[in-house]
């Protein structure tokens, strides 16, 4: 099974890079240095794939097997350094954190996805790993910068983005029996689309229960 869902290793470097961009940004803004904006893209680039080969895959992690991973990380930390002044003079960082987010999480879910196709789990299963996948390392980000992960704050939609695209990649693959590499293309670009739709005309979720202010009256 595992032939039959390979997808383009494209997706899982430029999702790498991103996500250590991302992370090296957060970092930026926060004041950390070199070593703090290194640790942070580090953990941001691979804290879904940690956790998703040491919890549910019970296997070493790639990020360890691989040195590509830490390459592509240090490079990216270079290149955030490298732009750091113009980092904290830019005024819209946080949808730039969002944008890249919206093509790095879809892209990181459909390789935990294939991962967990290969590894013969049900297909709910398979779904709850992508989506782990997918935001592991934003939670993980966002939880060291002591930051509730906006994942599980009320705000622009994203939480239940990242579901829908995985359910939509395995009917891509399994039932249209579309060519999985194309699948995977559609599904970031669905994620993205959707996703800055949601930024652009605010789409949000809604804390349980209503608002505080609901209670004042």
């Amino acid at each position: 099974m595992v032939e039959e869902f390979l997808v383009p290793p494209v997706i899982n470097w430029v999702a790498t890079f991103l996500w250590a961009a991302s992370g090296g940004i957060v970092a930026i803004r926060k004041r950390f240095d070199v070593v703090g904006v290194f640790v942070l893209a580090l953990l941001s680039a691979t804290g879904g794939g940690i956790i998703r080969d040491g919890l549910f895959l019970h296997r070493t992690p790639v990020a360890v097997q691989d040195p590509y991973y830490l390459l592509v990380v240090v490079f990216a930390t270079l290149v955030i350094v490298s732009l750091g002044r113009y980092v904290l003079q830019f005024k819209y960082w946080g949808e730039l954190v969002g944008l890249i987010d919206a093509i790095a999480t879809p892209g990181f879910a459909i390789v935990g996805m294939q991962l967990a196709l290969g590894a013969g789990i049900s297909l709910p299963g398979v779904v709850f790993i992508g989506a782990i996948n997918g935001v592991g390392g934003g939670v993980l980000r966002d939880l060291m910068v002591g930051d509730v992960p906006s994942i599980m704050q009320p705000g622009q939609l994203y939480g239940l983005i990242v579901a829908f695209c995985c359910v939509e990649f395995i009917l891509l693959t399994l039932q249209l029996k579309i060519n999985p590499a194309l699948a995977g293309w559609i599904t970031i670009a669905t994620f993205f689309l959707i996703r800055v739709l949601s930024i652009h005309f605010d789409w949000r979720t809604s804390p349980v229960g209503g608002s505080q202010s609901a209670y004042r009256k």
